[in-house]
Protein backbone atom coordinates (compact mmCIF):
# COMPACT_ATOMS: atom_id res chain seq x y z
CA UNK A 1 0.00 0.00 0.00
CA UNK A 2 1.60 3.19 -1.00
CA UNK A 3 1.31 5.95 2.09
CA UNK A 4 4.24 7.64 1.36
CA UNK A 5 2.68 11.06 1.38
CA UNK A 6 -0.49 10.14 3.17
CA UNK A 7 -1.20 12.34 6.51
CA UNK A 8 -1.17 10.71 9.89
CA UNK A 9 -4.25 10.70 11.39
CA UNK A 10 -4.40 12.49 14.93
CA UNK A 11 -7.16 9.94 16.29
CA UNK A 12 -4.33 7.78 17.57
CA UNK A 13 -3.97 6.87 21.17
CA UNK A 14 -0.47 5.40 21.50
CA UNK A 15 -1.00 3.01 25.39
CA UNK A 16 2.08 1.16 24.70
CA UNK A 17 4.54 3.03 26.92
CA UNK A 18 1.89 4.47 29.34
CA UNK A 19 1.33 2.66 31.86
CA UNK A 20 -1.61 0.56 30.48
CA UNK A 21 -2.42 -2.36 32.25
CA UNK A 22 -0.40 -5.16 31.23
CA UNK A 23 -0.39 -9.18 31.93
CA UNK A 24 1.90 -11.19 34.42
CA UNK A 25 3.66 -14.01 34.62
CA UNK A 26 3.29 -15.04 30.93
CA UNK A 27 5.52 -13.10 28.16
CA UNK A 28 3.74 -10.42 25.84
CA UNK A 29 4.39 -12.56 22.48
CA UNK A 30 3.36 -15.82 24.66
CA UNK A 31 0.23 -14.00 25.87
CA UNK A 32 -0.66 -12.82 23.04
CA UNK A 33 -0.40 -16.28 20.96
CA UNK A 34 -2.19 -17.49 23.74
CA UNK A 35 -5.49 -15.69 23.70
CA UNK A 36 -5.35 -15.11 20.17
CA UNK A 37 -5.59 -18.73 19.67
CA UNK A 38 -8.28 -18.70 22.26
CA UNK A 39 -10.35 -16.24 20.20
CA UNK A 40 -10.27 -17.66 16.78
CA UNK A 41 -10.25 -20.66 17.90
CA UNK A 42 -13.74 -21.05 19.95
CA UNK A 43 -11.32 -22.17 23.38
CA UNK A 44 -11.18 -20.96 26.84
CA UNK A 45 -7.94 -19.64 27.39
CA UNK A 46 -8.87 -18.43 31.12
CA UNK A 47 -7.43 -21.69 33.03
CA UNK A 48 -3.95 -20.71 31.41
CA UNK A 49 -4.22 -17.00 32.27
CA UNK A 50 -5.38 -17.42 36.07
CA UNK A 51 -2.54 -16.74 38.53
CA UNK A 52 -0.70 -14.35 35.73
CA UNK A 53 -2.64 -11.25 36.70
CA UNK A 54 -2.57 -7.95 35.70
CA UNK A 55 0.05 -5.33 36.72
CA UNK A 56 0.08 -1.40 35.88
CA UNK A 57 2.53 0.07 35.11
CA UNK A 58 5.00 2.30 33.37
CA UNK A 59 7.77 0.58 30.44
CA UNK A 60 11.09 3.12 30.81
CA UNK A 61 12.13 1.07 27.46
CA UNK A 62 11.81 3.15 24.30
CA UNK A 63 9.72 2.21 21.28
CA UNK A 64 11.49 0.03 18.89
CA UNK A 65 11.95 0.94 15.25
CA UNK A 66 9.17 -1.49 15.15
CA UNK A 67 6.94 -0.11 17.12
CA UNK A 68 6.90 3.06 15.62
CA UNK A 69 7.21 1.87 12.24
CA UNK A 70 3.99 0.07 13.34
CA UNK A 71 2.24 3.56 15.16
CA UNK A 72 3.17 5.07 11.73
CA UNK A 73 1.42 2.98 9.60
CA UNK A 74 -1.99 2.35 11.53
CA UNK A 75 -1.79 6.18 11.91
CA UNK A 76 -1.62 7.09 7.88
CA UNK A 77 -4.10 4.22 7.27
CA UNK A 78 -6.70 5.53 9.79
CA UNK A 79 -6.33 9.01 7.69
CA UNK A 80 -7.35 6.96 4.60
CA UNK A 81 -10.05 5.46 6.23
CA UNK A 82 -11.47 8.81 8.15
CA UNK A 83 -11.24 10.60 4.20
CA UNK A 84 -13.38 7.77 2.75
CA UNK A 85 -15.97 7.22 5.26
CA UNK A 86 -16.23 10.97 5.00
CA UNK A 87 -16.97 11.34 1.73
CA UNK A 88 -19.50 8.12 1.93
CA UNK A 89 -21.27 9.49 4.75
CA UNK A 90 -21.69 12.99 2.50
CA UNK A 91 -22.83 11.83 -0.76
CA UNK A 92 -24.09 8.28 -0.33
CA UNK A 93 -26.38 9.05 3.24
CA UNK A 94 -26.39 12.77 2.96
CA UNK A 95 -24.87 12.37 6.93
CA UNK A 96 -21.73 13.58 8.42
CA UNK A 97 -18.90 10.96 9.58
CA UNK A 98 -17.38 10.98 13.31
CA UNK A 99 -14.31 9.30 13.16
CA UNK A 100 -13.88 7.04 16.15
CA UNK A 101 -10.36 6.92 18.31
CA UNK A 102 -7.72 3.91 17.63
CA UNK A 103 -6.18 2.82 20.61
CA UNK A 104 -2.72 1.23 20.13
CA UNK A 105 -1.70 -1.27 23.41
CA UNK A 106 1.06 -4.08 23.95
CA UNK A 107 -0.20 -7.19 25.86
CA UNK A 108 -3.20 -6.13 27.89
CA UNK A 109 -4.88 -2.65 28.44
CA UNK A 110 -8.25 -1.53 30.22
CA UNK A 111 -11.66 -0.49 28.26
CA UNK A 112 -14.81 0.15 29.33
CA UNK A 113 -16.04 -3.14 27.27
CA UNK A 114 -13.48 -4.93 29.16
CA UNK A 115 -9.68 -5.74 29.13
CA UNK A 116 -8.22 -5.03 25.67
CA UNK A 117 -6.33 -8.26 24.24
CA UNK A 118 -5.54 -10.86 22.20
CA UNK A 119 -8.39 -12.61 23.52
CA UNK A 120 -11.04 -10.39 21.96
CA UNK A 121 -8.73 -9.79 18.89
CA UNK A 122 -8.50 -6.07 17.75
CA UNK A 123 -11.70 -5.00 18.90
CA UNK A 124 -14.48 -2.13 18.84
CA UNK A 125 -16.23 -0.83 22.13
CA UNK A 126 -19.05 0.88 21.46
CA UNK A 127 -19.02 2.58 25.23
CA UNK A 128 -15.81 4.69 24.49
CA UNK A 129 -16.17 4.60 20.63
CA UNK A 130 -12.65 3.22 20.43
CA UNK A 131 -10.92 0.52 18.71
CA UNK A 132 -8.41 -1.49 20.29
CA UNK A 133 -5.31 -2.83 18.47
CA UNK A 134 -1.86 -4.60 19.99
CA UNK A 135 0.05 -3.81 17.06
CA UNK A 136 2.06 -6.98 17.82
CA UNK A 137 -0.92 -8.47 16.49
CA UNK A 138 0.02 -7.94 12.60
CA UNK A 139 3.01 -10.20 12.99
CA UNK A 140 1.10 -12.83 14.60
CA UNK A 141 -1.09 -12.98 11.28
CA UNK A 142 2.41 -13.11 9.15
CA UNK A 143 4.37 -15.49 11.73
CA UNK A 144 1.43 -17.68 12.84
CA UNK A 145 -1.55 -17.19 10.47
CA UNK A 146 -0.25 -16.95 7.56
CA UNK A 147 -1.97 -13.85 6.46
CA UNK A 148 1.17 -11.38 6.11
CA UNK A 149 1.53 -7.71 3.91
CA UNK A 150 0.99 -4.48 4.72
CA UNK A 151 -2.84 -4.54 2.79
CA UNK A 152 -3.90 -7.49 5.47
CA UNK A 153 -2.75 -5.57 8.24
CA UNK A 154 -5.11 -2.62 6.92
CA UNK A 155 -7.61 -4.77 6.48
CA UNK A 156 -7.81 -5.56 10.00
CA UNK A 157 -7.86 -1.61 10.97
CA UNK A 158 -10.47 -0.85 8.34
CA UNK A 159 -12.61 -4.03 9.64
CA UNK A 160 -12.66 -2.82 13.29
CA UNK A 161 -13.70 1.07 12.51
CA UNK A 162 -16.28 -0.42 10.15
CA UNK A 163 -17.58 -1.53 13.24
CA UNK A 164 -17.45 2.05 13.53
CA UNK A 165 -19.40 3.04 10.97
CA UNK A 166 -22.09 0.56 12.29
CA UNK A 167 -22.06 1.80 15.14
CA UNK A 168 -23.02 5.21 13.70
CA UNK A 169 -25.13 3.92 11.60
CA UNK A 170 -27.26 2.51 14.25
CA UNK A 171 -26.42 -0.88 13.54
CA UNK A 172 -24.52 -2.31 16.11
CA UNK A 173 -26.93 -1.13 18.73
CA UNK A 174 -29.90 -2.81 17.62
CA UNK A 175 -27.98 -6.27 16.87
CA UNK A 176 -26.79 -5.77 20.61
CA UNK A 177 -30.04 -5.60 21.46
CA UNK A 178 -31.74 -8.46 19.31
CA UNK A 179 -28.36 -10.37 20.74
CA UNK A 180 -29.79 -10.39 24.62
CA UNK A 181 -32.81 -11.20 23.29
CA UNK A 182 -31.53 -14.44 21.53
CA UNK A 183 -30.24 -17.75 22.18
CA UNK A 184 -26.60 -18.55 22.04
CA UNK A 185 -27.14 -19.99 18.53
CA UNK A 186 -29.34 -17.22 17.15
CA UNK A 187 -26.97 -14.55 18.64
CA UNK A 188 -23.88 -16.06 16.96
CA UNK A 189 -25.98 -15.96 13.41
CA UNK A 190 -26.61 -12.43 14.69
CA UNK A 191 -22.76 -11.46 15.35
CA UNK A 192 -21.88 -13.24 11.71
CA UNK A 193 -23.82 -10.82 9.57
CA UNK A 194 -22.69 -7.95 12.29
CA UNK A 195 -18.76 -9.23 11.63
CA UNK A 196 -19.51 -10.14 7.70
CA UNK A 197 -20.89 -6.57 6.66
CA UNK A 198 -17.94 -5.19 8.53
CA UNK A 199 -16.39 -7.05 5.94
CA UNK A 200 -17.79 -5.82 3.20
CA UNK A 201 -17.70 -2.07 4.17
CA UNK A 202 -14.10 -2.68 4.15
CA UNK A 203 -13.74 -3.55 1.16
CA UNK A 204 -16.24 -0.09 0.09
CA UNK A 205 -13.07 1.41 1.55
CA UNK A 206 -10.47 -0.70 -0.41
CA UNK A 207 -12.47 0.47 -3.53
CA UNK A 208 -12.15 4.26 -2.33
CA UNK A 209 -8.23 4.15 -2.06
CA UNK A 210 -7.29 2.00 -5.21
CA UNK A 211 -5.30 4.75 -6.23
CA UNK A 212 -2.75 3.81 -3.24
CA UNK A 213 -2.88 -0.13 -3.64
CA UNK A 214 -0.06 -2.22 -5.46
CA UNK A 215 -0.15 -5.10 -6.52
CA UNK A 216 -1.10 -8.02 -4.72
CA UNK A 217 -2.35 -5.77 -2.28
CA UNK A 218 -5.98 -7.30 -2.74
CA UNK A 219 -4.91 -10.29 -2.79
CA UNK A 220 -3.12 -10.16 0.86
CA UNK A 221 -6.38 -9.36 2.33
CA UNK A 222 -8.32 -11.70 0.99
CA UNK A 223 -6.14 -14.29 2.12
CA UNK A 224 -6.37 -13.15 5.60
CA UNK A 225 -9.77 -13.10 5.61
CA UNK A 226 -9.47 -16.85 4.36
CA UNK A 227 -7.36 -17.66 7.47
CA UNK A 228 -9.28 -15.63 9.99
CA UNK A 229 -12.63 -17.65 8.87
CA UNK A 230 -14.39 -19.56 11.58
CA UNK A 231 -13.49 -22.59 9.58
CA UNK A 232 -10.34 -22.73 8.82
CA UNK A 233 -9.57 -21.78 12.23
CA UNK A 234 -11.35 -24.17 13.87
CA UNK A 235 -10.12 -26.51 11.41
CA UNK A 236 -7.05 -25.32 12.35
CA UNK A 237 -7.11 -26.00 16.07
CA UNK A 238 -7.52 -29.72 14.82
CA UNK A 239 -11.80 -29.15 15.49
CA UNK A 240 -14.21 -30.11 13.15
CA UNK A 241 -15.78 -26.97 12.18
CA UNK A 242 -18.94 -26.46 13.96
CA UNK A 243 -21.22 -23.68 12.20
CA UNK A 244 -23.60 -22.74 15.55
CA UNK A 245 -20.58 -21.88 16.93
CA UNK A 246 -19.43 -19.57 14.39
CA UNK A 247 -19.00 -15.55 15.04
CA UNK A 248 -17.21 -14.19 12.24
CA UNK A 249 -18.64 -16.51 9.31
CA UNK A 250 -16.02 -18.68 7.48
CA UNK A 251 -13.73 -18.33 4.88
CA UNK A 252 -15.36 -18.09 1.64
CA UNK A 253 -17.95 -16.01 3.10
CA UNK A 254 -15.64 -13.35 4.57
CA UNK A 255 -13.61 -13.43 0.90
CA UNK A 256 -17.12 -12.72 -0.83
CA UNK A 257 -18.24 -9.88 1.38
CA UNK A 258 -15.47 -8.30 1.25
CA UNK A 259 -15.05 -8.71 -2.93
CA UNK A 260 -18.58 -7.23 -2.41
CA UNK A 261 -17.82 -3.93 -0.97
CA UNK A 262 -14.21 -3.95 -3.65
CA UNK A 263 -16.45 -4.40 -6.75
CA UNK A 264 -19.96 -1.92 -5.39
CA UNK A 265 -18.05 0.64 -3.82
CA UNK A 266 -21.67 1.53 -2.25
CA UNK A 267 -22.89 1.04 1.44
CA UNK A 268 -25.83 -0.43 0.96
CA UNK A 269 -24.26 -3.61 -0.83
CA UNK A 270 -23.98 -4.51 2.54
CA UNK A 271 -27.12 -4.95 4.11
CA UNK A 272 -26.14 -8.72 5.01
CA UNK A 273 -29.19 -8.53 7.35
CA UNK A 274 -31.64 -9.14 4.78
CA UNK A 275 -29.96 -12.04 2.66
CA UNK A 276 -31.12 -15.64 3.75
CA UNK A 277 -27.91 -16.71 1.61
CA UNK A 278 -24.83 -15.38 3.43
Amino acid sequence: MRLKGVRRSSNIEDRRRSGGARAGGIGGIGLLIILVIGYFAGVDVTPLLQGGGTTQGQSSAPLSAEEQAAAEFSARVLATIEDVWTQVFRDQLGAQYEAPVVVLFSGVTASPCGNASGATGPFYCPLDEKAYLDTDFFAYMNRALGAGGDFAAAYVIAHEVAHHVQNELGILPEVNRLRQQASQVQANALTVRLELQADCLAGVWARAVGGLLEPGDLDEALNAARRIGDDYLQRRAGQVPQPHTFTHGTSAQRQGWFARGYEAGDITACDTFSVQDL
